[in-house]
């Protein structure tokens, strides 16, 4: 298993822990376990940073036991006990638990360290009689062959170095062994000790000479997924290193990807709400037309839940479809007019002397307070409904709210209401200003409308 160092670990703790970046995105942008990366997390906060310590401890069967009688009266999962009592091999536990219902506790004392004593050879099988017959082999023969046994004893004990404890039995790791080797012993021995076709070992030589020329191109690829926290696919991963003047091709960045381990971490769900006949319904005038020629031509709206231990938090936006930036939005905890009143008239602000655009909405009941309406009258705001039931009608703020779940909301952790609202304040900047779109040529909603403006 791969050894960490403490300031490795130390990393990944704080930026969990300080910056609020998922367990699942580190794990996956590092290419370690989850499971390994929750146990750094949870013996840090028990232990503080000597948790992240290297540290070799041999444990006697009373500790052992005592271990396991704590897990058992307390009901604690085997990770829990670990972090609980500092132990660094993660299944140190569950090895002791079976160990106790084979043998009971005789089976947890330490086993003694060394090797175990030869035993003396009680008869000596004579020596064979020497042939004294000269031996037919030439001089080429016998080098050869010296040759060959050479490589034969060489090869194991490489092996055994590269592989840490690992099979060395596939092609790239024999590829690696020889290829390591060839400068002490001749390339066809090599190959007839390893199992390797000629053809073979050259294949898996120009795969590795390969892996090391887009060694650069990888540490961008993790960059870049790490800095946007796993919502970036390769599409928008191969237009970020383009604008750094790089010029890569998509299909490479995507087999790149996979060679690390890196996905896009995504795909939504949806909310809506709906009270029954309130109020007076408007007509479909956006008529799912979701491209606009220019800013405050059409804007879309809609209401969202979301749920952190029981409670309940609910976000109102407005977008402008003309580069899908999030022009105005309000967080309460309650689905009150209010949420959708205050949100409105942060919207209203934005516009110009001339602006008289689209909003379009579901039939929600906030849509239909006459209150909502009056308020888009006084602002010349024409008023649009989708028909009852069909949220394909706002199918772009339905996309919305899918990415923003899914980028932000199911990739993180919340303890409490306060820290989701500092959150999506946080997302919301970065999804206008930061977060590149392909429709938009690459550029982010606020850059997209800044070129568009006039000089």
């Amino acid at each position: 298993m791969t050894k960490y160092d403490e300031r490795f670990k130390q990393k990944l703790v704080d930026r969990h822990l300080r910056d609020g970046v998922g367990l699942v995105v580190l794990a996956a942008g590092h290419g370690i376990d989850y499971s390994m990366l929750r146990r750094w997390v949870a013996a840090y906060r028990r232990h503080g940073s000597a948790a992240l310590r290297s540290k070799f401890s041999r444990y006697d069967a009373q500790f052992k036991m005592q271990v396991l009688e704590r897990m058992w009266r307390e009901e604690l999962s085997a990770r829990e006990v670990t972090a609980l009592y500092d132990i660094r091999d993660a299944g140190s536990v569950a090895r002791w638990a079976r160990l106790y219902d084979e043998g009971g506790i005789d089976a947890l004392a330490p086993r003694p360290r060394g090797r175990a004593r030869k035993m003396s050879a009680i008869h000596q099988p004579d020596k064979p009689a020497e042939d004294k017959t000269p031996d037919p082999r030439t001089r080429e023969e016998l080098l050869k062959e010296n040759e060959y046994l050479r490589a034969e004893v060489a090869y194991p004990k490489k092996a055994r170095c590269a592989a840490q404890g690992q099979t060395a039995g596939g092609a790239k790791e024999k590829t690696q062994i020889v290829s390591a080797l060839r400068t002490r012993h001749p390339l066809a021995a090599l190959l007839k000790v390893a199992g390797l076709a000629r053809s073979t070992f050259y294949y898996q030589l120009g795969v590795l000479e390969a892996g090391e020329r887009h060694a650069v191109l990888k540490e961008k690829i993790r960059a870049v997924y790490e800095h946007h926290e796993g919502r970036y696919g390769y599409r928008r991963i191969t237009d970020a290193i383009r604008k750094t003047g790089q010029l890569v091709n998509h299909k490479a960045v995507q087999r790149l990807m996979g060679e690390l381990r890196l996905k896009s971490l995504v795909r939504p769900r949806r909310y809506r709400s709906w009270r029954g006949e309130v109020g007076q319904a408007a007509p479909n005038l956006l008529n799912r037309e979701f491209d606009a020629q220019a800013v405050n031509q059409k804007w879309v709206t809609d209401v969202t839940e979301f749920n952190v231990n029981g409670q309940k938090l609910y976000l109102s936006p407005v977008m402008d479809l003309y580069n899908g930036e999030i022009v105005a939005y309000q967080i309460a905890r309650r689905a009150c007019f209010k949420l959708v009143s205050s949100m409105l008239k942060k919207a209203v602000m934005r516009l110009g002397s001339k602006d008289t655009p689209v909003l379009h909405s579901d039939q929600g009941w906030h849509y239909r307070m006459s209150a909502y309406r009056q308020t888009l009258a006084l602002h010349g705001i024409r008023q649009s409904m989708s028909r009852k039931g069909n949220c394909l009608d706002n199918a772009s703020m339905e996309s919305f709210f899918g990415t923003l779940k899914s980028e932000f909301f199911r990739l993180n952790r919340f303890t409490s209401i306060e820290q989701l609202q500092a959150g999506l304040h946080r997302y919301i900047h970065y999804y206008n200003h930061e977060r590149i779109k392909l429709k938009l040529k690459g550029l982010s909603p606020v850059q997209y409308r800044t070129q568009a403006l006039p000089t």
